[in-house]
């Protein structure tokens, strides 16, 4: 039951709609603690040239609800310049953006969970946008990977 409302409330904090399908998200699991991996992703993120801008504790809504965690946050990053630029030129990108993971505790292992940048091909089917989304995924998908193999 916890674990499924984890899935639900990083769904709801990715700005995923109720209608979101599994392909729409990337998840992993790691064996690493919950500091190591919040590590671990942080240097994956800024060694692919991305910066993050912002780590949000989200325990606090959770403990509202009566969820007891402090190991939950969204970590934001992306690429100051290149935001500002696709920003300028399509403003209806704004509320996608800074790109954003979520990273929870969930016992002995750290879980990750992000919306597939690719699926903004989607809403937005202008082919310059089309690159840099997929660009995203391929860097995100990455990053990810990396924060699951860590040992």
């Amino acid at each position: 039951m916890k674990r499924t409302m984890r899935v639900l409330i990083a769904a709801l904090l990715l700005g995923i709609a109720s209608t979101a399908c599994a392909d729409q998200l990337l998840m992993i699991r790691s064996s690493l603690s919950f500091p190591e991996a919040m590590m671990v992703l942080q240097n994956a993120i800024t060694t692919r040239g991305y910066k993050v801008t912002h780590v949000q504790n989200v325990d606090i809504g959770l403990t509202k609800i009566g969820y007891k965690t402090d190991q939950y946050k969204v970590v934001f990053y992306g690429k100051a310049e290149e935001v500002a630029q696709l920003t300028a030129k399509y403003p209806e990108l704004i509320p996608y953006l800074p790109l954003n993971v979520a990273i929870f505790a969930e016992r002995d292992n750290t879980i990750l969970v992000t919306d597939r940048p690719g699926v903004l091909a989607d809403f937005f089917p202008n082919p310059a946008l089309k690159t840099v989304f997929m660009r995203w995924e391929k860097d995100l998908t990455e990053i990810v990977n990396e924060v699951q193999e860590a040992r």
